[in-house]
C-alpha cells in the first residue's frame, strides 16, 4: 500500500483511539512495573533494561505487523504475567526468572509453529486458570487497604481519584490516570518523595545473569506460557476476528514467542497481544475498520517514548513513596481481578475454580514449586471429582451441561 492510500485511511477516530490506548498503557502498566521491580529487589539498571526492552520490542513489532497486515495488532507484554512474577518475590532469584522467561518464549515459538497452542489452552479450562490467577493476584488488592490505613492522605487521595474516574465512566478518562494524577499531587503537597534523584538520561542497559532450574520451569515458565497465550493471544486475536479481520494466528503467535525471547535478553518477560489495547484500537470507536490500523500505529509510536525514558521510569522506584506505588499498582489491576473472577465463577466449573483460587491465594511451595502450579492441579482434580460431566464435556469440545 502506498503512502497516499495510507493517508486516505487516516481519521480522527483512529487518532484518539491511539492516544487513549497509550494513556491506558502508561497508567495501567508503569505503576505495576515499578511495584514488581521493587518486590523483586531489582537495581535501577536491571529495571531500566526491563522497561526498555518490553516497551521498545512491543512497539516495533506492533508497527511491523500493522503495516504488513493492515490491521491493528497491538503487541505488548503480559500484564497478568508481570503481576504473577511479583508474587514470586523471594522464591526465585532474578537469573532464574530470566531463564524461565527464555524457556517460555521458546515454547511459545514451538507451539506457534506446530499450531497446537489453542488445543493446549482448550485442555486447560479457562475458569480454573482464572481461579488460579485471581488467587495469585489477590494480595495486590488487599495491599490497597493496608496502604490506605497506613497513609490515609496519599493512598486515600489516590483511591478517591480512581473512584472518581469510575464514576465518570468515560473511555477517554482512565480511572487509573486520575488516580495517578490525584495521588501525585498529594505526594507533591505532602513532600513524601524520597531523596534519590530522578535520572534524565537515555536507558542504561545490561544483560542479566541467566540460570535454569526445573522448579522455575514448572512455577514460572508454564504459567507464563498460559498467561501469555491464553489471556492475551486467544482473547486478543479472538476480538480481532469478531471485528471481521482475517487474523494470521500462526505468524502472530510465532512472533510473540520470538519477541518473548528477545525480551528475556534484557530481563524482560513474555510478550502478548494486548487484550485491553485491542479492544480500544480495533473496536468501533476507532473509526472505519479499514483505517483502524492507524490507531495502533499511533499508540505504538507513542510507547517508544516510554522505552527511551526507561532510566527515568526506573529511578521513580527510589523517589515515590511505597504507599503510593503499592496503591496505584493495586488499583491498576482491579479490572483484571474483576474480569478474572467473572470468568472463574461465571457459568461452569465453579468448584474447580474455587479450589484453584483458594490454593493460589495461599503462599506455599512444595519441592520448590509455588502454589500457582498446584492450584491448577488441585482445580482440575476438584472438577474431576465434583464436576466430572462438565469437565469431560469441555475436554471433548461439547456444549457444557450442568
Amino acid at each position: 500500500m502506498r503512502l497516499s492510500e495510507m493517508l486516505r485511511d487516516f481519521n480522527a477516530a483512529a487518532l484518539w483511539a491511539g492516544v487513549t490506548a497509550f494513556v491506558w498503557y502508561v497508567f495501567g502498566a508503569v505503576p505495576l512495573h515499578l511495584a514488581v521491580a521493587g518486590q523483586l529487589g531489582l537495581t535501577m539498571v536491571e529495571t531500566s533494561s526491563w522497561v526498555f526492552i518490553v516497551w521498545m520490542s512491543g512497539a516495533v513489532w506492533s508497527i511491523v505487523l500493522t503495516l504488513y497486515y493492515r490491521m491493528p495488532i497491538p503487541i505488548t507484554w503480559t500484564i497478568p504475567g508481570l503481576i504473577y512474577l511479583g508474587t514470586l518475590s523471594g522464591q526465585f532469584s532474578f537469573p532464574e526468572i530470566v531463564g524461565a522467561n527464555f524457556m517460555a518464549g521458546a515454547i511459545i515459538v514451538v507451539l506457534g509453529l506446530a499450531g497446537i497452542g489453542e488445543r493446549i489452552m482448550a485442555w486447560l479450562p479457562l475458569p480454573i486458570i482464572m481461579g488460579m490467577f485471581s488467587g495469585s493476584i489477590l494480595v495486590y488488592v488487599t495491599r490497597i487497604v493496608s496502604a490506605t490505613v497506613e497513609d490515609v492522605i496519599t493512598a486515600g487521595v489516590t483511591v478517591a481519584g480512581y473512584l472518581l474516574g469510575r464514576a465518570i465512566a468515560s473511555q477517554h478518562v482512565p480511572p487509573v490516570g486520575l488516580a495517578a494524577l490525584s495521588g501525585g499531587i498529594a505526594v507533591f503537597l505532602t513532600g513524601e518523595t524520597g531523596a534519590a534523584p530522578i535520572v534524565w538520561d537515555l536507558p542504561t542497559l545490561a544483560m542479566p545473569g541467566v540460570s535454569f532450574s526445573f522448579a522455575a520451569f514448572v512455577a514460572v515458565t508454564l504459567p507464563m506460557v498460559v498467561l501469555a497465550m491464553g489471556l492475551g493471544n486467544v482473547q486478543g486475536l479472538g476480538f480481532l476476528m469478531a471485528q471481521g479481520y482475517r487474523v494470521p494466528v500462526k505468524p502472530v503467535t510465532v512472533i510473540i514467542g520470538i519477541n518473548s525471547v528477545i525480551n528475556a535478553f534484557l530481563g524482560g518477560h513474555a510478550a502478548t497481544v494486548a487484550r485491553t489495547g485491542v479492544a480500544i484500537l480495533a473496536g468501533p470507536d476507532a473509526g472505519p475498520a479499514a483505517g483502524r490500523y492507524w490507531a495502533n500505529l499511533i499508540a505504538a509510536s507513542l510507547t517508544v517514548t516510554v522505552a527511551l525514558a526507561a532510566s527515568s521510569v526506573a529511578s521513580l522506584v527510589g523517589v515515590l513513596p511505597r504507599t503510593f506505588v503499592v496503591t496505584l499498582a493495586g488499583l491498576a489491576i482491579l479490572s483484571s481481578l474483576q474480569g478474572a473472577l467473572e470468568k472463574a465463577f461465571g457459568e461452569k466449573l465453579k468448584f474447580g475454580a474455587l479450589v484453584a483460587f483458594a490454593v493460589a491465594a495461599t503462599p506455599f511451595a512444595v519441592a520448590g514449586i509455588t502454589s500457582a502450579f498446584w492450584a491448577i492441579l488441585a482445580g482440575l482434580g476438584a472438577s474431576l471429582l465434583g464436576e466430572r460431566k462438565v469437565l469431560l464435556a469441555h475436554w471433548r469440545g461439547e456444549e457444557d451441561k450442568a
